[in-house]
């Protein structure tokens, strides 16, 4: 014999009292359409006295799906049962019109409240009053198929096997989502087996109670397994069959709940002790003694059921592309672990957790693409040219999960400015020591370090990586050699070509230890692997072409696979420059033009390969001059303005573009206190975006239906709200026996950042060649 497994009037388990609290109004929510599902509505609002009282939503976290605007509308939870309550208004409009008796009793209508009750706890509506449900948009197939008179016996109401395969079938046929079963009992018959087979083949879910007989109360069942029906039913059922387990709101096993036994990777523990609440006449149930007034609390693995079934609604409104057996995967994969650790013979997979259901699964790919977005990773690292121009920019776009479930996703919170660098410790602190020789056709010098200084994260006045600076003690070299009176020819390693180009251009450049020269500026971190110049003199105007193999270093750290990437990334790059110099009297002028190719970053930025993970070509335009106004002054400035092009692959469409410029002036005089030493004033903006940025073709909509993906042009601006300025007096002259210098500086907006403090400070520096 089949019987309900819950508490009730209707039987099986226990019933228990408690005074109910007050009740307080309660908004309306605004519910927005899915896909893709993002939070509409906040939490806050649904936490009112309803909500409170109704126990399971809180305990199963439904408001995650709730904020979304899904309720389970569209879906149809079938409640195989002893009949509905049609007049109550937990369910007004929402019971649907293929609900009927399947047992002869001739009427839906319920003489028990069992299944009143297994109705509410899955969809009672959210109204301000009495309890709401886990899906309470969703529409109920009342199915009646209680033995016609058995609700009125001491016994309690009992269900033939023929009547609940007669209702499992006409809630396949009026396309029920998830048929609810908080029946158990004896082992199904064959036709009962075969109903249930043919609901899953059409993908109809099944959930169906443990059983209340985990406190022995029945000597012919085994407590550490699910009754007979369900196991059986689970049987046939295959993946689209869930078994529901009762545990109390601390998340503790209900003592009267059949544990999973065998059962365990199907078994899904839910509440089903101590719910809430009964019923009578469609209103909320209260008893009133000398004690207070009380409502009536349910205990039972009938009330577990509906829980589950309730988060099915859920899942089908919001992902409709989702099968029958991948729900139920979501569901076990995704619940609370509880008891021992992992699937256990009690828990089986442990507690439903509706929230955790909803998150995205598996790895992370942008919509219509096979490219992978792992959330939470880093999408870019900018550069200082960009500075503060993507602080708090959201770039909203579609990715979906392993069950191809759509999610509007913010890649704008993985994007990472550049760190400002230290100038100043890079400056006086080089840790390394130069080696020169000088002869008439050729000159040669290197950059040496002991290893002691290996932490500096910077090392002046190359500016290579901590990285590059462990692979050897020789961190560079140049040599230059003069092959025909009007003819040289300049090669390096690790250093970059302006190097180079500025030794066989003869140019004097004032020394300054903070504000830097506009010439060749490229505003980011770079190191050079190969250089080579070549000059030649063509009357009174002097061509040099040179040419450099190098890497662009990221201006941050890295989030990859949820963790800090504790190495600075480097990538490649190449340039070719082509410069013309000429002296007018005593005005110093060169004009250039320098092609940047980026294999991987753009401008120095690293876009990772959600954006499509291209390189950039730039054109800078560079024009200096130098006028020597006598008695040891020099007024010199410099100006370098660059045109990005952004590589058009992935999301970079068609627009990618934009501006850079830096500048830089400074006024000079040689023999202050001596005839050696110089003073000098420099100001300065380092390289900064002024213009443009990238145009990013980013998919914003995704049809369930078709399977189709809408694309949308989003914007990302470079152009930072900080302007990085340099202003720098610099004495530098013999001192002791070596060399010696000292810089006041101010830098406002370090990095081009508009919210960090102004830099500011007193630099001192002496060396000593030995």
């Amino acid at each position: 014999m089949l019987s309900a497994c819950g508490g009730g009037s209707g039987g099986g388990g226990g019933v228990i009292s408690a005074p109910p609290p007050a009740p307080t109004p309660a908004p309306t929510p605004t519910p927005t359409p899915a896909p893709p599902p993002a939070p509409t509505t906040s939490t806050a609002t649904f936490d009112t006295a309803e909500y409170r009282r109704s126990d399971g939503p809180e305990f199963h976290n439904a408001t995650a799906a709730w904020t979304r605007g899904v309720t389970g509308a569209g879906a149809k939870i079938a409640v195989i049962d002893t009949g509905i309550d049609t007049d109550s208004p937990e369910f007004a409009g929402r019971i649907d019109g293929a609900s009927r008796d399947v047992a002869g009793n001739g009427t839906v209508e319920a003489v028990d409240d069992h299944g009143t009750q297994v109705a509410m706890t899955a969809a009672a509506a959210r109204d301000n009053t009495g309890i709401v449900g886990i899906a309470y948009g969703a529409k109920i197939i009342a199915l009646r198929a209680d033995t016609p008179g058995s609700c009125a016996g001491t016994d309690g109401c009992s269900f033939s096997d023929r009547n609940i395969a007669t209702g499992i079938d006409r809630a396949v046929s009026a396309g029920a989502t998830v048929i609810n079963l908080s029946l158990g009992g004896d082992s199904p018959s064959s036709a009962l087996l075969d109903s249930v087979k043919r609901a899953t083949a059409a993908g109809v879910v099944i959930i169906v109670s443990a059983g209340n007989e985990g406190d022995g109360s029945d000597p012919d069942v085994d407590p550490n397994q699910p009754n007979p029906f369900a196991a059986g039913v689970r049987n046939a059922g295959g993946a689209n069959v869930i078994i529901a387990g009762s545990v109390n709101e601390s998340g503790q096993f209900s003592a009267f709940s059949n544990r999973a036994g065998s059962q365990a990777q199907y078994f899904l523990s839910a509440l089903g002790e101590r719910v809430c609440c009964v019923y009578k006449d469609g209103k909320l149930y209260t008893e009133t003694t000398s004690s207070g007034t009380f409502v009536t609390l349910v205990s039972g693995t009938s009330f577990s059921a509906p829980q589950i079934s309730g988060a099915v609604a859920l899942l089908k409104q919001a992902f409709p592309n989702l099968t029958g057996a991948q729900m139920v995967e979501l569901l076990l994969i995704s619940a609370r672990d509880a008891g021992a650790a992992g699937t256990d013979t009690t828990y089986g997979r442990g507690i439903l957790d509706i929230a955790n259901a909803f998150a995205p699964k598996g790895t992370t790919t942008l919509a219509g693409s096979t490219t992978a977005v792992p959330l939470g990773d880093t999408t870019a690292v900018t550069s200082s040219p960009m500075g503060d121009a993507t602080a708090g920019t959201a770039l909203s776009a579609v990715v979906l999960d392993k069950y191809a479930r759509a999610y509007d996703y913010d890649m704008g919170s993985g994007l990472r400015g550049a760190s400002v660098q230290p100038k100043l410790l890079g400056a006086v602190d080089a840790g390394s020591r130069q080696v020169a020789a000088v002869g008439p056709a050729l000159s040669m010098a290197f950059t040496l370090t002991d290893g002691s200084h290996g932490q500096s994260q910077w090392i002046a006045p190359l500016r290579l990586s901590r990285e590059d600076a462990q692979i050897a003690r020789v961190l560079a070299g140049r040599v230059a050699l003069k092959i025909a009176p009007d003819q040289q020819i300049g090669f390096a390693f690790r250093e970059r070509a302006e190097g180079l180009v500025a030794q066989l251009q003869g140019q004097d450049r004032p020394a300054f230890l903070i504000a830097g020269d506009a010439r060749a500026d490229k505003g980011f971190a770079e190191g050079g692997d190969l250089s080579v110049a070549y000059r030649r003199q063509l009357g009174k105007w002097g061509l040099t072409a040179s040419s450099e193999q190098g890497k662009a270093w990221l201006g941050n750290l890295q989030i990859q696979d949820g963790r800090f990437d504790r190495k600075r990334e480097a990538r490649g790059l190449s340039s070719f420059s082509l410069a013309a110099d000429r002296r007018f009297g005593d005005v110093d002028t060169a004009v250039g033009l320098t092609w940047l190719s980026e294999q991987r970053t753009v401008l120095g930025a690293y876009f990772s390969d959600a954006f499509g993970g291209g390189g950039a070509d730039t054109l800078f335009l560079d024009a200096n001059a130098a006028w020597r106004m006598g008695d040891g002054w020099r007024l010199g400035g410099a100006v370098r303005q660059g045109w990005t092009r952004a590589d058009r692959v992935g999301a970079v469409a068609a627009g990618s573009n934009f501006v850079s410029r830096g500048w830089s002036a400074d006024l000079t005089k040689q023999g202050v206190t001596s005839r050696f030493d110089s003073l000098g004033l420099r100001v300065s903006q380092p390289l900064r975006v002024e213009s443009g940025g990238l145009n990013l073709l980013l998919p914003v909509g995704y049809d369930y239906a078709t399977l189709a993906t809408t694309y949308g042009t989003r914007p990302l601006a470079l152009t930072p709200q900080g302007r990085e300025i340099d202003t720098e007096l610099a004495w530098h002259g013999p001192m002791l026996g070596g060399d010696a210098s000292a810089s006041l500086y101010y830098r406002t907006d370090p990095g081009n950042i508009a919210s960090m403090p102004d830099d500011k400070g007193v630099a001192v520096k002496w060396a000593k060649r030995f």
